[in-house]
């Protein structure tokens, strides 16, 4: 049996997931359903707000279900309906038994990072925090616990020095879309070895990809500068790393910021600020000095520094908290 001739059902939401469902469409694989999150009020009208998976499935006609819970007996039913012989999962959400182990081949997740390493929400970004030179994408069989079914297969890519989680993401999308497709021929055939997680965990200390939340993006200036820099690029674009830029009066403003660079420097304490008021500007961390190139204040757009400085003065006599 061919891949193109199974029946299959796909679950995602972002745009991570979209390339891969277009690389399916475009293929000519026969999706018989996609699987997506509700539609959610967003905005200040709290206006509807549909996901990226949607908008593309409807323009394309495929058929769309958007169940608020996954249990539902009549979510179940129409499941069911659809005669699957495999389902995929990309960037979705944690899946009941009765739906992961529906479909005679199973279901597939394809997962942001070289599993077993950084199971969990958000992969992408941690791999860059903790300054990792590589990561990748894994296709596994979807099981009882969260990202640790059976390896299928894994791609990997160099993570660059002025990576960012945003060029990292767009990267993987691509890759993981053609992985996605190897995956279900491989199934499909019968042609491939899948890895119990545990063989390659024995031999490596695992390091997780909790959510991030609002704390976890603002920077200690007192944490050494790479170590900040690379906390900056693992969240840029977002949810973006964030500081409180400290007036002479006390008074603070959230500053964003989306890229800079690290040297040594003189001593001083953790957070000053040195700058021309024209072209750069430094803040002391623990080691050195990190040169922000890209950020936004609180309330502005996001602008190059240059741009900031020329309507923004008396930045030296500030401090970054």
């Amino acid at each position: 049996m061919q891949g193109k001739d199974l029946r299959i059902v796909f679950m995602g939401t972002p745009d991570f997931a979209v390339a891969s469902l277009k690389a399916l469409v475009e293929s000519g694989y026969q999706v018989a359903g996609v699987i997506t999150a509700p539609d959610k009020p967003a905005g200040r009208g709290q206006k509807l707000n549909e996901s990226a998976v949607k908008q593309y499935a409807a323009a394309k006609g495929l058929k769309i279900f958007q169940p608020e819970k996954l249990k539902n007996p009549d979510f179940i039913d129409d499941l069911k309906s659809l005669n699957a012989d495999l389902q995929i999962v990309v960037a979705f959400r944690m899946l009941p038994e009765i739906v992961w182990n529906m479909p005679r081949l199973g279901t597939f997740n394809l997962h942001g990072s070289l599993l077993p390493q950084y199971r969990g929400a958000a992969p992408l970004n941690w791999a860059i925090i903790n300054g990792e030179k590589e990561t990748g994408v894994t296709t596994f069989l979807l099981d009882q616990e969260i990202d640790t079914g059976k390896i299928l297969f894994r791609e990997k890519i160099t993570i660059n020095k002025d990576d960012t989680v945003g060029s990292i993401h767009d990267c993987l999308m691509e890759i993981g879309a053609e992985l996605v497709l190897k995956t279900v021929d491989a199934l499909a055939k019968g042609n491939f070895y899948a890895i119990h997680q545990d063989e390659l965990a024995a031999t490596t200390e695992l390091k997780h990809a909790p959510k991030i939340f609002k704390d976890d993006c603002r920077i200690d200036w007192s944490m050494p500068g790479e170590k900040i820099r690379n906390l900056i690029r693992g969240l840029s674009p977002y949810p973006t790393a964030w500081t409180e830029l400290i007036d002479e009066n006390g008074q603070a403003q959230v500053m964003k910021i989306y890229f800079a660079d690290f040297a040594d420097g003189k001593t001083a304490e953790s957070g000053t600020i040195s700058s021309d008021e024209k072209t750069f500007l430094n803040v002391k961390t623990a080691d050195g000095w990190l040169n922000i190139t890209d950020l936004q204040l609180a309330g502005k757009k996001r602008m190059n520094v240059v741009d900031f400085l020329r309507g923004f003065h008396g930045i030296e006599k500030m401090k970054l908290k």
